[in-house]
Order: C-alpha cells, then structure tokens, then sequence
C-alpha cells in the first residue's frame, strides 16, 4: 500500500503520484467508493495499491479527510485560487471578476488576482487603458487582495506570482481566452499546454484545457489547470451571509443599525453611507447589490 496526491482524474482513471516521488500510477476506484456516494477528485490524498502484473496500473483504496472541497471545479484540499483576467482581449468582466472573489472567500480559499498581457500596456495609444489598470489594481490591493500584472511573452511579473504559490495548492480560473494556458507554461516550464488565439469574431478565447490537473509550479507548489468559465452560480445560501464574500463590507458592517442588515436600503447602514462618501467602492458595491438580490430572488422561488 502506498501514499499518493491524485493529481489528474480523467475517463475513469484517478492518476495519482505517490509520495515517493515514483511514476504517476493510474488508478480505478474501488466499487465501496460508488455506494458510499463518494467520488475522488484531484487534490485528494489517497492510499493506493500499484499492480504487480506490470501494466502500471493501480486501485485507490481510501480517501484522506478533505480540508476543502469544490465542485466546479471538482477538486480538494485547494487552498488558493489565481483568478486570472487580460488587461484587454477579452476586455475584463468587472462583474464576473467580483463573482469569482466572492465565491473564493465563501470556499474559505485565499484569492490572488493576476492581469495577464501586461505587455499591452506599454502602446503608445494603451495610455488610457494603462490608467484604468492601475486604478483597478489599486482598488484590489486596497481590500486586501495580492495583486500581479504578468506578460506571458516577456516574463514580468512571473516570479513573484511563484514566490505566492510555494507550498499551496492553488486553483486557477477566470474567463476563457485571458491566458491561462500560457500563464502556466510560464509558471512550470516544460507543460507546453496547447493555446488558442482570441476569436476576432466573438471576442473570446476557446476553451483550451478540457479537465482538471495539477501541476508543479516552483519547489513545492501544486496548481490546478480548469476548463474557463463564463458563468457561475451562488450555492444555496441566505443573502446575509453574502456580506462575509466582501471582506470591506463584513469590516464596516459592525457599524450598521440593524442586525442582519443586507446593505440594500436599511436605515443607518454604515455600508451604504461607506458608498455613499467615496470610503468603499462604488462598482463593488453594485456589484454586491445584485448578487444579493439574485440570491434572494431564488431563495424565494424555491
């Protein structure tokens, strides 16, 4: 019996690497998993048994307890998420961006946020978008958040996103075309994962990477490459709690009138007031408005 990291899972097969640093054996399931409703997921340490018939092959036998557990992407024990955004093309999704931070802080995962194609910033005619960029950067950093502008093509920024990851699993994601494929082969030379220029039709990427994997990125950091996303969906939660996925708004909501308060309308809402005055930003907080109200609107449906 040995000790393993499933680091891939794909047509069946969980390819785990054990802890011995030996070969990626890949591995069925044993049939007790499907009737106790339990599936492995990358991510998930394991005890396996490597046949000895020399095909390679293994069985999963037993699941470590979780520390955390997402289902899209379907992955365990991540503890980071890089959500990865372009300066321009595709142009960044404000909205979205906030979606994906907000439900990083409801999954308990530490966020990064990395802009790739920094390269485009330096045009002569990129001036103005330069200067939303830093606007945008600053408004992040400011919350909190460990901002990277990062260029695929000239290397900026890539060591210092790695210094972020040693020693994490982290899960990557954001829209589909902004780079990711080429992030990662920045962050772990050799992966040469294929990549796909940015529809001038559409306006977006094709999807590159059709499963979750983990990678080596550095000494000792893992990190998963997903499908991209264009949408994503709040779990089944009360709108309060939503107030805790915007760690500016859980900070100033001590000082509101009312427990409970959702920040939409209430009397003597510190939130509100915050907004009001220029202390917390504006599109955030639109932003907030409409996932709560969306959580409230399909709480009440159901």
């Amino acid at each position: 019996m040995q000790d393993g990291l499933i680091v891939k899972a794909l047509s069946g097969f969980y390819y785990v690497q054990p802890d011995d640093g030996g070969d990626v054996v890949a591995c069925r399931a044993r049939g007790l998993f499907k009737k106790q409703g339990v599936s492995p997921l990358v991510g998930d340490r394991v005890r396996f048994e490597a046949k000895v018939d020399g095909s390679g092959e293994g069985t999963v036998v037993e699941l470590a307890p979780r520390s955390t557990e997402l289902v899209r992407p379907p992955i365990a024990n991540v503890d980071t998420a890089l959500i990865v955004f372009a300066v321009t093309r595709p142009d960044i999704n404000r909205s979205l961006l906030d979606k994906f931070l907000a439900l990083s802080e409801l999954a308990g995962l530490r966020s990064i946020l990395c802009f790739t194609k920094a390269d485009l910033l330096e045009k002569p005619e990129a001036a103005d978008l330069k200067a939303e960029i830093a606007e945008l950067r600053a408004t992040y950093e400011r919350i909190g958040y460990p901002v990277y502008l990062t260029s695929s093509r000239g290397g900026e920024g890539i060591a210092g996103l790695l210094g972020e990851l040693e020693g994490r699993i982290t899960v990557i994601a954001g829209q589909s075309g902004v780079g990711k494929s080429s992030l990662l082969n920045r962050l772990a030379p050799g992966l040469l994962l294929a990549t796909n220029e940015i529809s001038e039709k559409l306006g977006r990427g094709k999807h590159t990477t059709r499963h979750v994997e983990l990678f080596r990125v550095g000494a000792r950091g893992m990190l998963a490459d997903t499908p991209g996303f264009s949408t994503l969906e709040f779990p089944e939660m009360e709108p309060e709690a939503l107030t805790e996925a915007f760690p500016e708004f859980a900070e100033l909501s001590n000082g509101c009138k009312f427990r409970g308060c959702l920040h939409l309308k209430e009397p003597g809402c510190r939130v509100l007031e915050a907004v009001a005055s220029g202390e917390a930003d504006k599109r955030r907080y639109e932003h907030y408005a409409a996932f709560a109200v969306e959580i409230r609107d399909r709480k009440r449906r159901y």
